[in-house]
């Protein structure tokens, strides 16, 4: 095969073609160093020996904690199982911190089967159980209430533990679905914030999305046009705008300096990685935040559409972004933002349309699948999301766009991060004794 030619990928051959030793023949030389000024992106250039980016780490030394927001139902999955194999040889981590979502007693006994094999200074947060459970209820009640149970709770919690009961200097976020996972993906993510003399303060992850056909729909479909649909409304570029500098901003791969992770706000929702990159410029300066390229190509779990529910899928997660955006933005402002639903749901559905006829063009030359009717169907659902979340946000808003940050949870209840790291050592030392 020529360099920098996409063969045409069969459904039957492609989880063979992201094998490790494979997945370099797919796109072997890129040339893709573009700098579009907002901040720096970190391209994937040709096939570079990711173990050199290990060495460096490795003597330098850096403490990072790895968050690995799980639920139970990924407990048993080949996803996770591939990820702990590859965490294992990765030397660069000194902590891995999991939280654990939906949980009985029975799995997170699993859990810490798994997790324990890791040879990292490992602690799973039992979020189901009765210790994590009674510092929930009491945030809950001084006001500081960190959210329903979902992913964005899931990693405040880790982040407290990470900030009370580990030494690291930089923390890093990834899924625990990520079907062609490789430990050079995290190398890649955390080289840019632990290398001092790149001194980034926030790293964020973004890779191609495809497999035999265009993946990454909420960010094709929903971010990308809503973004522009929504660049006339009063406080967007003080509170949005720096969000179109990524090109992936709802992916779950991130690392982040120890200081950001003390301030940054963000929703417990399908929102928390929106909210989380539209809050990291209140912290930081834009030459203090890149977004690097870790991988050739990316797969993990795909979401349902659930088109009929939405408290599913990508109904739900479509709701929870707007919902996110429309509340940062009015955070803005002094008073809550003016919103003509219908012009703005209109304007996002012409915009995703337009586009659509590029993302057409995009797989053809590429030779992927391209189903145009599915697509369209797809938007439309998510107008019908941006219309709820419309509806939800006039009911409150001036509701903020995320939960508190630990620092402000820290001044109102002093010892909180040191009663999560309690309750993860004495949920360990009951687990031994039983």
């Amino acid at each position: 095969m020529e360099q920098g030619f996409c063969a045409p990928i069969e459904n039957s051959d492609f989880t063979d073609l992201l094998n490790a030793k494979q997945l370099g023949r797919l796109v072997v030389n890129m040339s893709d160093f573009y700098q579009h000024g907002g901040i720096a992106t970190l391209h994937h250039l040709g096939n570079p020996d990711y173990k050199k980016l290990e060495q460096e780490l490795n003597a330098l030394s850096p403490a990072i904690a790895l968050v690995l927001p799980c639920h139970a139902r990924d407990l048993e999955s080949p996803a996770l199982a591939a990820i702990i194999d590859e965490l294992k040889l990765t030397d660069f981590i000194r902590h891995v911190v999991v939280g654990l979502d939906g949980a009985d007693r029975a799995q997170w006994q699993l859990a810490r089967s798994l997790f324990n094999k890791l040879p990292q200074k490992t602690a799973i947060l039992w979020n189901e159980g009765p210790r994590i459970s009674d510092i929930l209820r009491q945030l809950e009640a001084a006001g500081m209430d960190p959210g329903e149970r979902g992913k964005g709770r899931n990693m405040r919690l880790c982040f407290g533990y990470a900030l009370s009961a580990t030494d690291a200097s930089f923390v890093a976020v990834h899924d625990c679905d990520i079907v062609n996972y490789r430990r050079e993906m995290l190398a890649r993510l955390c080289f840019p914030v632990a290398h001092p003399e790149m001194a980034f303060e926030v790293s964020k992850g973004f890779s191609a999305r495809f497999s035999d056909r265009l993946n990454g729909r909420v960010m094709r479909l929903l971010i990308s046009p809503l973004l522009r649909a929504m660049e006339d409304m009063d406080g967007f570029q003080s509170t949005l705008g720096s969000l179109q500098n990524f090109r992936y901003p709802i992916s779950g791969e991130v690392c982040l300096h120890r200081r950001v992770v003390q301030e940054i706000r963000f929703p417990s929702d399908w929102g928390v990685e929106t909210g989380m990159m539209a809050d990291v410029f209140r912290l930081c300066s834009t030459h203090r935040v890149c977004q690097v390229d870790i991988a050739e190509t990316y797969d993990h779990k795909h979401q349902d559409l659930s088109e009929k529910d939405p408290l599913g899928g990508l109904n739900k997660m479509a709701c929870d972004v707007t919902l996110c955006l429309l509340r940062t933005i009015s955070s803005g402002l002094t008073t809550p933002v003016s919103i003509n639903p219908e012009k703005l749901v209109t304007n996002y559905l012409r915009l995703a349309r337009e586009m659509m006829r590029f993302y057409a063009a995009d797989a053809r030359i590429n030779l992927l699948q391209y189903d145009a009717a599915l697509e369209d169907q797809t938007a439309t659902m998510f107008a019908s999301a941006i219309d709820r979340a419309i509806s939800i946000f006039v009911t409150s808003p001036s509701q903020p766009p995320g939960a508190p940050a630990w620092s402000e949870i820290e001044a109102r209840l002093p010892g909180t991060i040191t009663a999560i790291a309690e309750a993860v050592s004495l949920d360990e030392a009951q687990a031994d004794r039983d």
